[in-house]
């Protein structure tokens, strides 16, 4: 086993042409020249080294152990940071100063002798396929990119981790970082001068990785780029992702954070880098920065569609910022001449939920009826829409009664309004068109979702009995499509607009957390004054049905991989809840 100074020494001689003498074998190793003399002799006397600094076939087989094997490439993520541009394509096929970033990272592998390289794709994962016949390269298919974090990718390919450089698509290196032979399991560490928020090391004897983590600090080597796995580390992290794996807490973490938790387990030393030989996109602003040219070049009908509606260039969108709220669409805020807006991209799966036609439609309404002012533009056929972004001053408080006074007043001057929309929308039949796209019949709905879609049919004669005028409706008009501003209230997000029951705007705002006193409250404040029997059941029904329809959407949901967490069990205990309240009044 060679020393670590061995290892460079033999490791640097091994390119003849850039080897003259020990002057050279300093440069290239960064060791002192007394350091180097005293190497050089001994690996000369062990056969080693010839008289030339020449390493000798001993010399070579003496590296084997060091040889890097394989690069595995993760590239399963969506990239959620580098909106709007990940929404069409993912981050590693971006084209930065020419060069495909997933491409150039692979030529470079190639260079240093890496030819065994598998890529791990799932988030867009054809759009990468070509790379299979273009550079020889291994796909490997993450299916569970959606509900875990990046461990899964590695423990997908766990077969493969030995001598294993582990990258990321998107990185990239203005100069070739990789090497044929690495001594030891290693991060690359870049010293970032002033205050920082990344992912630091402090390190140990001979640079050993004793503490890890995400945090913000001073004057720190933050880890960037490539990592590398020797076989030791290796066997010992899949010993410990096999353990934890199947735990319900491992599912969010990245592979560093099950690393940060193991480092007594784990040998990694800390491998110094210069800034800037190691460059991480974390934005459409950062890589602007490094490419200028890139928001003019790149191929994004997203910006298009900005530039076209709000009549700018590309060169004036930035300050460009994801907004995780939304469970159906993806949406971001970016600024364009002084203003501040939001785009909507419609989500997976939106098409079999939203009548983009109807909902253009009711934007359109909404903004002339002073409901909704932040509407700019929506695309009736694609979906995509731009909106004035609201600085909100509070957020909407089923608490407080002003707040409650003001979204009744403008549910109810929607449902006053004479106004119509193309679509129509029936709870209960949308609910079971739903379930039969998850089950394809009701012969296979499971026993649980029987018996609740037999207490909504009976909800249903009852309501419908009492025939009810159809209005517009918003569909969703609860507390977090409310904006709060110092300008008012803004009701937006018309995505489930319709003709409709009025009982399902009652049933969207009010909530499983509201006392029966709040509920009564509310139901008042919309008929403007104490509500009369036959209203208050109309909407305790109205809001069971309702209910019940996103009971079943949530369900929806998980069926593509796109689960909302506990608001699906509260949403199932309410809608039964206030489904048999209904009933028992029109019993009486």
């Amino acid at each position: 086993m060679l020393t670590r100074h061995e290892f460079l020494v033999l490791d640097a001689c091994r390119d003849a042409a850039a080897v003259s003498g020990q002057r050279d074998v300093v440069r290239l190793t960064g060791l002192s020249l007394g350091t180097v003399n005293a190497v050089c002799k001994r690996l000369i006397g062990e056969a080693l080294l010839d008289e030339s600094y020449r390493v000798t076939p001993a010399g070579m087989e003496a590296l084997e152990p060091y040889r890097v094997e394989n690069a595995v490439i993760m590239a399963a993520g969506f990239a959620s940071r580098f909106a709007p541009i990940s929404y069409d394509k993912p981050k590693g096929l971006l084209k930065v100063k020419g060069d495909i970033l997933i491409e150039r990272q692979i030529r470079q592998l190639k260079e240093a002798g890496i030819e065994d390289i598998t890529v791990v794709v799932g988030y867009k994962k054809e759009q990468f396929f070509y790379l299979e016949e273009k550079f020889g390269v291994s796909i490997a298919v993450n299916s569970e990119y959606t509900e875990r974090n990046n461990h899964s990718s590695l423990w997908l390919v766990r077969e493969k981790l030995g001598n294993t450089y582990v990258c990321s698509s998107d990185n990239y290196f203005p100069e070739n970082v990789f090497s044929r032979y690495e001594y030891e399991a290693n991060i690359p560490g870049v010293l970032v001068p002033g205050q920082v928020t990344e992912w630091v090391m402090e390190v140990g004897t001979a640079n050993r990785i004793v503490k890890y983590g995400e945090t913000t600090c001073e004057d720190r080597y933050v880890a960037l780029g490539q990592v590398y796995f020797d076989r030791a580390f290796s066997e010992k992290f899949i010993e410990i992702l096999e353990d934890e794996y199947d735990l319900p807490q491992t599912k969010p973490k990245l592979w560093d954070q099950i690393f940060a938790e193991h480092t007594k387990d784990l040998y990694m030393v800390m491998k110094p880098f210069e800034s800037g030989s190691i460059l991480e996109f974390d934005s459409l602003d950062d890589l602007r920065s490094f490419d200028p040219d890139f928001i003019v070049n790149v191929d994004s009908s997203i910006l298009d569609n900005i530039c076209a509606t709000l009549g700018c260039t590309r060169s004036d969108i930035g300050h460009i910022k994801p907004i995780k709220e939304g469970l159906t669409n993806l949406s971001f805020k970016f600024s364009a001449c002084g203003q501040d807006y939001v785009y909507r991209h419609p989500g997976n799966g939106s098409e079999n939920l939203v009548d983009r036609p109807s909902e253009t439609e009711a934007e359109k309404i909404a903004f002339e009826l002073g409901l909704d002012r932040t509407f700019i533009y929506e695309d009736p056929n694609q979906g995509w829409k731009i909106s004035r972004f609201v600085e909100t001053t509070e957020t909407f408080d089923y608490g407080n009664r002003e707040h409650i006074d003001a979204a009744m007043k403008m549910v109810r001057a929607l449902h006053d309004s004479g106004k119509t929309v193309p679509r129509c929308f029936d709870a209960y039949e949308e609910a079971r068109k739903l379930a039969d796209l998850m089950y394809g019949s009701r012969d296979n709905y499971p026993e649980g979702f029987i018996d609740l879609f037999e207490l909504a049919e009976e909800t249903k004669r009852y309501a419908d009995a009492d025939n009810v005028p159809p209005c517009l409706v918003h569909g969703d008009a609860w507390g977090n499509n409310i904006l709060v501003s110092e300008d008012g209230f803004d009701l937006i997000d018309w995505e489930y607009a319709a003709t409709g029951d009025y009982g399902l705007d009652m049933g969207s705002f009010l909530q499983h957390f509201m006392t029966e006193e709040e509920t009564r409250y509310a139901i008042d404040r919309y008929f403007g004054g104490k509500a009369t029997d036959e209203e208050y059941r109309h909407s305790i029904a109205g809001t069971g049905l309702s209910k019940f329809y996103w009971t079943v959407w949530a369900g929806y949901e998980a069926y593509l991989d796109q689960p909302i967490g506990e608001d699906e069990f509260n949403w199932y205990q309410f809608c039964k809840r206030m489904m048999k309240q209904a009933l028992a009044l029109y019993k009486q």
